[in-house]
């Protein structure tokens, strides 16, 4: 826990009056319009970093001709068949768009797998002040005209509009799942304005969460002598059509930049979905008055999208809402279609001459009907505008919603789904009507929802001001991650299966340390070889437990599902705020270890080939082009043969089981556990019960070659033994419980022998120029083991001198603490540049060092290590990471992967701050103790009484109805 001694840590560099006068703040302080007091905040005007790409040196460029090479001809190969190998790229997981602080709309990920980075300049909001009679007139879109090209009165297109905002008096405060847009007296002097963004990011909610929606709720105050008139605007379009190039590698390739540039490129139209889209036609847009006064357009959008090959391929359709709540005060009118060409039959040019002129659209334009579909190549627009009169000294609210029904997911080789939102909303494309009305009448029942979750952290005087905001602003990445939420693991009516006959699934009853186990072989294939999981495996295990099932990528450009070496820093995030998906995951994962795939697959490291997933090994990831049916999508290295995978599994299961106390979850899971362990045996090359590394970059560091023993897997294996024999002490399983705490006091005394050397780990026992390398990433096992209310693998002297070196090196000697915990040190002070990923700073891998430090009571360091993260990455003096944290970045500031998952680890640190009581009050088991197990008593009574009496509990961090 925090002690008072964080008090003179607390910083205040970034109150909201620095921004905003305080007079503009006292104006809003009324119904959530004023920002609060912890935000990411910038001025509108301020200029974004330019980001720094990382680059290899010229002795790693060599080392990776080969694997270059085997790439190019893979991505030629996958795009043979029309696959797009990787692409560069708001509601929550039912497809995403992002919003930048300038106000402008990007990120279009509603396409699984694809992200449209470039904003969609059509797409804004606008407004409109005319006072004294209309002798004194503002119009203005929202956002900075910075962009190229706008501005051009002649032109008919967006252009022709009132690009007149320069954001000098404006300012964005970002507190993740909300912001805020204030405009202090722009365009109109006597006009303040607040924007507030909602997305029902709800933790614990399984239902509202799901919902494909954001509500935008302006507050305007008038400060002038006149009554003024004001309309708020807001265009969408359902495809732009500026013409972007892409490069394209492999989703396999995680660290090897020189191979950025050994791509494929295709060409492809900017659209509001995201992917490949041609401007197919057929699309259609048509106004709509619902009930409680919520008006506005449907846009009907016919994804028809091209892929390398450009062949076609038609994707499920998607249907935007873009609406206003009438009120009393508040006049909704709409304009259904406007084009963005001369030749449109009202054009852009043409809806901004009607607003400026009269500050609404006429109200015929409701019983219009729907337009008439799109011609291929042309670009459909929708307005919706609302005004109202707001008196001298008067306030006005107005709230708009964008939502988008796009029921189905589907995925590249055929197979479509059902998005979990469809469980309460139906399949129906109209949908997305029903969910604009549901955010327009329910937002502020989310505020308060939202509220209740984090004023307990914003609240709290002995955290730092800069973590308290970019613990929560690091959530993006759940909605922005290309995450994919289904509603089960059932394939919809539609789906086309790439199967040509029905895999052979065997069921086997096998004795299992005196245990009798039903268990389902899956390493029977069909014709085509291709993995099943049995239908019985699909799903969770109880209804109460079925959230559906849960994608999200490693990063936007690296696409592949719930990777899960990475998945083991973010998901913290998961297990704190939406356990349930958590444990889906886990099962996921379980069922996996159970099944093989024999499919042949060739690995581009050496250019030698294996099988897809061998039985007992923990793939990498869930796939990408058919998740959950064809897993590994990386195929650099052959992960089977990683050391990190299986240890870390069985980590994640038992924190996951002590935080929930879901004794179902840790019988169902317990067979995969045992498997996965059993797996790890071939590793232990010299029977000492500890594994070696095999001399190349077998773990989640892939371009970082280990030898021997090593700090990192080395300490995963020593928890992962330790979490093993709990977890079989609680289940029943003695036998194996015995076992476990064998090996891991015989491999304790070697790895202490092998690897310690005073005042740390050595990073491997090998003879290398970097086997003596001070890792950052050392104690990774005992970060683990401390998360779980487990006995701490070493002695409390070592733990806490390892984390000071890692302190005193690592961090301090890098831009004095400011940048993060660079990957590698060596001990005379000087970066490990063995590789590129040893003289990285990992943003992810920091955050973990600092939950370490939290756990250890070195709450200083702690705060001072994750403090560079948020400095080099957040701060308005670093080099512009925010809302896109990148895996890591060098010393200089170059990053690599922008957008990537393992970020989430900072809610390790909270988890630290803050563990539930469900592990803190958790039975005390100490392995270390001799097991006492009577021979006469039938074992196997163990997991079966448990499943009987599995129920929850009351201090669980489940939201539990019971």
């Amino acid at each position: 826990m925090v002690s008072g001694t964080l008090f003179h840590y607390r910083k205040n560099s970034w109150p909201p009056e620095e921004y905003i006068t305080k007079a503009t703040l006292q104006l809003f302080d009324f119904d959530s319009a004023a920002p609060p007091s912890q935000a990411w905040r910038r001025k509108l005007n301020s200029r974004a970093s330019k980001l720094k790409e990382f680059s290899v040196t010229f002795t790693e460029a060599i080392k990776m001709v080969r694997l270059g090479i085997r790439l190019w001809s893979y991505v030629r190969e996958e795009a043979s068949y029309g696959r797009v190998t990787f692409s560069i790229s708001s509601n929550l997981w039912s497809g995403s768009i992002s919003r930048g602080f300038r106000g402008e709309f990007k990120h279009f990920q509603i396409l699984p797998g694809t992200c449209e980075t470039s904003p969609i300049m059509s797409n804004q909001f606008s407004i409109f002040i005319s006072r004294d009679g209309g002798n004194k007139k503002y119009a203005s879109v929202l956002s900075p005209g910075e962009h190229e090209g706008l501005g051009k009165a002649s032109d008919h297109g967006i252009s022709s509009w009132g690009w007149n905002l320069t954001g000098q008096h404006s300012t964005y405060h970002a507190l993740f799942p909300r912001a805020w847009t204030v405009y202090d007296g722009e365009p109109d002097p006597e006009l303040k304005v607040s924007c507030r963004q909602i997305s029902p990011f709800i933790p614990h909610d399984y239902s509202e969460s799901s919902l494909p929606t954001s509500v935008f709720v302006y507050t305007l105050v008038n400060t002038g002598k006149e009554r003024a008139q004001v309309s708020l605007l807001f265009t969408w379009t359902v495809s732009g059509s500026a013409l972007l190039i892409v490069a394209i590698v492999s989703p396999s390739v995680k660290d090897y930049g020189i191979i950025q540039y050994l791509v494929a490129i295709i060409c492809f139209i900017q659209n509001s979905i995201g992917g490949v889209s041609h401007l197919s036609g057929d699309h259609v847009n048509e106004p709509f008055i619902g009930e409680d006064g919520v008006s506005g357009v449907l846009l009907h959008h016919k994804q028809i999208c091209c892929w390398l090959d450009y062949r076609t391929k038609e994707n499920p359709p998607v249907t935007f809402a873009v609406a206003a709540c009438e009120t009393q005060n508040v006049s909704v009118t709409v304009l259904p279609c406007f084009g963005l060409t001369e030749g449109s039959c009202v054009t852009a040019k043409d809806m901004w001459g009607k607003m400026v002129q009269d500050g609404h659209f006429d109200r015929e334009n409701y019983s219009k009907g729907p337009s008439m579909p799109s011609s291929p190549g042309e670009t459909y627009c929708a307005a919706v505008s609302a005004s109202a009169w707001v008196e001298p000294h008067g306030k006005c609210t107005v709230a708009f919603a964008v939502a988008w029904s796009s029921p189905q997911v589907k995925f590249m080789k055929g197979m479509s789904y059902y998005r979990r939102y469809t469980r309460f909303y139906g399949t129906s494309e109209r949908a997305a009507v029903d969910l604009v009305h549901h955010s327009l009448t329910n937002y502020k029942l989310w505020e308060e929802e939202i509220e209740k979750w984090q004023n307990p952290i914003l609240n709290d005087d002995k955290l730092p001001e800069w973590y308290k905001f970019t613990l929560f602003n690091e959530l993006y990445f759940l909605v922005a991650g290309g995450t994919v939420w289904i509603d089960s693991g059932v394939p919809s009516s539609d789906s086309v299966s790439t199967r040509t006959t029905r895999p052979k699934v065997t069921k086997v009853k096998s004795i299992k340390n005196g245990l009798q186990v039903e268990q389902t072989a899956c390493n029977g294939y069909g014709e085509d070889n291709q993995l099943s999981i049995p239908d019985k495996l699909l799903g969770s295990s109880t209804d109460s437990d079925d959230v559906g099932r849960f994608l999200y990528l490693e990063g936007v450009e690296y696409v592949m599902w719930c990777t899960y070496d990475v998945h083991f820093y973010a998901s913290f995030a998961l297990l704190a705020l939406f356990p349930k998906i958590e444990l889906s995951i886990q099962r996921e994962f379980a069922k996996a270890v159970l099944c093989e795939d024999g499919r042949k697959v060739k690995f581009l490291a050496e250019g030698n080939w294996g099988i897809r997933k061998p039985r007992g090994a923990i793939p990498h990831d869930l796939g990408m082009h058919d998740p959950w049916q064809e897993m590994n999508a990386y195929n650099i290295h052959d992960t089977s043969k990683w050391k990190d995978l299986n240890p870390k599994f069985v980590l994640q299961v038992y924190r996951d089981f002590a935080a929930t106390g879901d004794f179902s979850f840790a019988t169902e899971v317990w067979p995969s556990v045992c498997a996965a362990m059993e797996y790890m045996d071939q590793f232990d090359h010299d029977n000492d019960c500890l594994i070696e590394n095999d001399g190349f970059p077998d773990q989640t560091y892939d371009t970082w070659t280990v030898h021997g023993i090593s700090a990192y897997c080395g300490g995963l294996w020593l928890a992962a033994l330790q979490a093993a024999a709990a977890m079989a002490m609680h289940v029943g399983d003695y036998t194996f419980a015995e076992k476990c705490k064998g090996k891991l006091i015989k491999a304790k005394t070697v790895y202490e022998e092998k690897l310690w050397n005073g005042s740390y780990f050595n990073y491997d026992s090998g003879s290398s120029s970097n086997s003596k390398s001070i890792q950052a990433d050392q104690l990774a096992g005992q970060w683990y083991m401390a998360s779980s209310g487990l006995p701490d693998l070493f002695d409390g002297v070592k733990i806490k001198s390892a984390l000071q070196k890692i302190y005193d090196f690592n961090v301090m000697k890098v831009r004095g603490g400011r940048m993060g915990a660079v990957n590698g040190m060596h001990p005379n002070g000087k970066v490990d540049d063995t590789c590129m990923q040893s003289r990285e700073i990992w943003t992810g891998v920091t955050y973990g060092v600092a939950a370490t430090m939290l756990h250890a009571g070195m709450e200083e360091q702690a705060f001072t290590t994750a403090e560079g993260i948020f400095t080099a990455g957040w701060s308005e003096d670093g080099y512009g990471y925010s809302f896109q944290t990148p895996e890591g970045w060098t010393t200089d500031g170059h990053f690599r992967s922008l957008i990537y998952m393992r970020p989430l680890s900072i809610w390790g640190m909270q988890w630290a701050l803050s563990m539930p009581k469900t592990v803190l009050d958790a039975p005390k088991v100490n392995i270390m103790d001799r097991i006492q197990v009577n021979p006469h008593t039938p074992q196997e009574t163990g997991v079966r009484k448990i499943v009987k009496k599995a129920k929850c509990f009351n201090n669980s961090i489940f939201s539990c109805s019971c």
